[in-house]
């Protein structure tokens, strides 16, 4: 059901299939997770809004939200504001009739009135049809540079959470957690030899796994610190991975 929820959306907008909330490391921010999880349930408040610097795991919760929302109850909406260049803001109309309305990076809408008004007849839709709301942006809905003050005080109708990033203790068991998830296993040496030898964002470490699976499978080797160190020593010499 997750799926047909986007025929309603242009660009043909689809959830990551990996973006769920067991493949969320959630770190400092459990308690959050927690309360996005009943949201996506219908439990405790209808209205939540995430706030964080980026790679704290924003859209990632929101898809998974989505996810279990469409799952449980019929369709629902993710909306990546983002890429709000590419669409009107018609797209969305009828969006209160979705199980869980998810939209994303706000900010990126800040100044421009007609999202910024789109956005503020749909909270009071979903609120009047008894509906849910998920948004995120990259700082505090009282700090957003918003046009529109009443839209402001809507992002803050209910708990405001502010996810955390991750420190150098909570990135090895992430690591670990990421490489499990991938059907890979990856002692706590082998991990913290990667860490001090490679960007710690969460982006980067994601896409070094998919790299260390691609060799791993190619050269049907364990994940040891001996191929490790082969296998980013290629990447320093052809950075290209050609």
């Amino acid at each position: 059901m997750a799926d047909s929820a986007f025929s309603q959306l242009p660009l043909g907008l689809q959830l990551l299939p990996e973006l769920d909330f067991d493949s969320y490391f959630a770190g400092p921010n459990v308690e959050t997770v927690a309360q996005v999880r009943r949201l996506a349930r219908h439990q405790g408040e209808p209205f939540l809004f995430l706030w964080g610097a980026p790679e704290t795991g924003k859209s990632h919760l929101l898809q998974a939200a989505c996810r279990t929302a469409s799952e449980r109850f019929g369709p629902a909406a993710y909306v990546p504001l983002g890429q709000a260049d590419q669409f009107q803001p018609e797209m969305l109309d009828r969006l209160e009739h979705t199980s869980l309305v998810c939209l994303d990076d706000i900010q990126a809408i800040c100044g421009d009135r007609r999202w910024e008004e789109a956005i503020f007849h749909l909270f009071n839709r979903v609120r009047d049809g008894g509906g849910h709301l998920l948004a995120a942006a990259d700082t505090n809905p009282h700090h957003l540079s918003l046009d529109l003050a009443d839209l402001r005080s809507r992002l803050g109708w209910g708990p405001v959470y502010r996810l955390r990033p991750l420190d150098d203790t909570q990135r090895l068991p992430l690591l670990i957690h990421l490489a499990n998830r991938r059907g890979l296993v990856l002692e706590p040496d082998s991990a913290r030899y990667l860490l001090y030898r490679s960007q710690r964002g969460v982006g980067a470490l994601v896409a070094l796994l998919q790299r260390l699976d691609h060799a791993s499978l190619a050269a049907k080797r364990r994940l040891t610190i001996p191929f490790l160190r082969e296998v980013l020593a290629n990447e320093t010499q052809d950075p290209t991975g050609t």
